[in-house]
């Protein structure tokens, strides 16, 4: 439930932050990035989980440090994306971030591919064409929501620290440049327009840090099969958002571009199914043979 919950609060972000509104979306970001840090140094605090930071190491942090510059620019574009009325492009951008990751995979650890995978990423290339004449250029917020994602699961991976002490240090790495932007850049809205306004902006801290912890929950006790599965569900709650509640345009040629992105999402996500029932089958124990009475 930790899961379904965790992507449902992601999924439901499109109408969190238009609340935010007069705040433009850089001001957005620097809260987010400020109360994210003082949400996540309370729930530390809370659980007294601070042995972590002697183990921490320069690696780690300068990795750490460069996967807040990455998530800045992750968080901004889809501020942004939400708030200009391209909900439906930045859902896009998460359709796509499963398949940016199998290439990450090739490139980085030199995978290899198996063929389903390659026929998912050339329909995937064919519907970023169909969408790119659709909208009249590339969809810029989606390739860059997806690669921006993309490569922070990879730093990610290399610094191999948990979800709530990375976030620290993620958020302390972005804290000073966040906090001077908010008390130097002119035309801020945090005190002139009520307590409801700054509590929704303050709030920007809760809802990052909360489904960060459950998700973290969920990774321990869920198979990855299933977390697998349910990272399609965010997108599909944001793609529903922008079509339903915020009315965005979809053309035909559009609804074609998203089919094939979905076509190629089915292929990855069946062969991923078939590849691990078949490392099960290998890994299973063989039943001893049975000895023949004489």
């Amino acid at each position: 439930m930790s899961g379904i919950a965790a992507y449902t609060m992601w999924g439901l972000f499109p109408l969190y932050w238009p609340l935010l509104k007069p705040a433009g979306a850089l001001e957005i970001l620097a809260h987010r990035m400020i109360w994210s840090l003082v949400a996540v140094l309370v729930i530390l605090t809370v659980r007294r989980n601070w042995a972590w930071l002697r183990t921490i190491g320069l690696r780690r942090m300068l990795l750490l440090a460069v996967a807040a510059l990455i998530i800045t620019v992750n968080w901004g574009t889809y501020i942004y994306a939400v708030n200009s009325g391209h909900t439906i492009e930045a859902a896009l951008g998460y359709f796509i971030n499963p398949l940016v990751s199998v290439l990450l995979g090739v490139l980085v650890f030199h995978e290899r591919l198996r063929s389903w995978q390659w026929a998912a990423i050339g329909i995937s290339v064919v519907a970023v064409g169909v969408l790119a004449a659709d909208y009249g250029r590339l969809p810029w917020i989606a390739l860059l929501l997806a690669c921006s994602f993309g490569t922070y699961g990879l730093v990610k991976k290399f610094a191999a620290t948990g979800s709530a002490e990375s976030l620290t240090i993620e958020t302390a790495v972005l804290f000073v440049p966040a906090l001077a932007y908010t008390l130097l850049a002119p035309h801020q809205t945090f005190t002139g327009h009520g307590p409801g306004h700054v509590a929704l902006l303050v709030g920007a801290g809760v809802v990052t840090a909360i489904p960060l912890m459950l998700f973290n929950t969920a990774a321990t006790r869920v198979p990855l099969t299933v977390i697998g599965m349910l990272q399609y569900l965010a997108p599909v709650i944001q793609f529903l958002i922008g079509l339903l509640v915020q009315h965005e345009a979809m053309p035909a040629s559009r609804w074609v571009g998203f089919l094939l992105v979905w076509a190629a999402l089915a292929l990855l996500t069946a062969d991923g199914l078939r590849a691990a029932r078949s490392r099960r089958r290998a890994a299973a124990p063989r039943p001893e043979p049975v000895a023949e009475a004489a």
